[in-house]
């Protein structure tokens, strides 16, 4: 039978831009296994995206689709926030801004490509998706938005100008909305991971590793060594697991956080 306290999102709907690898996809599974519709949003094969939504759907019970919006582009993130509500059924509970990418390039070389574009995905995209989300979460008296910053958000590094403002940006987003409806039953908080072990930065650490001649392990603990002092990845699921926190029930005087998960490396 199903219980509120093991489902306490059933009859909720969310959507997660960003969301077909990654941490993304990790909430999705996350939420999805405490009873919430599913949007999800992001780029790949329609075959393999397709089978995605029906594991989601098929395991969890909850209804699942995936929009293609691209969330660097204002007009397509209020189509997908306005598909995210018609899927469920007129509301949009929550709202998590996952979306994101980097570069790496010193300031006075950093292409204006590049940066446009970052703050276009990192901090923009999460400003319209909020915008076109908030009136309805007023009117339907609940709802939790929850942002993927970043340690960057937090502390800065070298060569990595765009991620670094945007992310703290995005941080400083998250308190402002927190504020605006901190007299409602709506949340807004952020989480900041440090290096997780995603197939994006696992595969650059192989591809360091082969360049150099090192062992895998030998990258990681270089990595780390600057940076994260457990000497860990952290995991993609862990980090879902915070978000899924901050969605239920339990979370709804958390207001305004910007939550390290980061092994310690905004404690340096």
């Amino acid at each position: 039978m199903t219980s509120h306290l093991t489902r306490p999102l059933a009859g909720r709907c969310a959507l997660i831009t960003g969301s077909t690898a990654g941490i993304g996809l990790d909430t999705a599974e996350a939420l999805g296994a405490m009873g919430a519709d599913l949007v999800l949003n992001g780029f790949g094969e329609p075959e393999a995206l397709a089978a995605i939504c029906a594991s989601l759907s098929e395991r969890h019970s909850v209804r699942v689709m995936h929009n293609a919006a691209d969330a660097s582009k204002p007009e397509q993130v209020q189509a997908l926030v306005a598909a995210a509500q018609a899927h469920g059924r007129g509301r949009l509970d929550i709202l998590v801004n996952n979306a994101g990418a980097t570069h790496e390039a010193p300031i006075e070389s950093f292409p204006v490509e590049a940066w446009d574009f970052q703050l276009a995905l990192n901090i923009s995209a999460p400003f319209h998706a909020i915008r076109s989300a908030l009136p309805g979460m007023r009117a339907q008296g609940w709802g939790r938005i929850v942002n993927v910053a970043s340690v960057h958000g937090l502390v800065g590094v070298p060569y990595r100008v765009g991620y670094v403002a945007a992310k703290h940006a995005l941080v400083g987003m998250t308190k402002v909305v927190a504020l605006e409806t901190a007299g409602t039953a709506i949340t807004c908080n952020a989480v900041c991971p440090g290096i997780v072990a995603t197939e994006r930065v696992l595969l650059n650490h192989r591809r360091q590793a082969a360049e150099t001649g090192q062992d895998i392990a030998d990258v990681q603990r270089q990595v780390m060594s600057t940076r994260q002092p457990s000497g860990n990845y952290i995991r993609s699921a862990d980090v879902a697991a915070a978000i899924a926190y901050l969605c239920g029930p339990h979370a709804g005087e958390v207001r305004g956080i910007a939550l390290p998960i980061d092994g310690a490396w905004s404690a340096l």
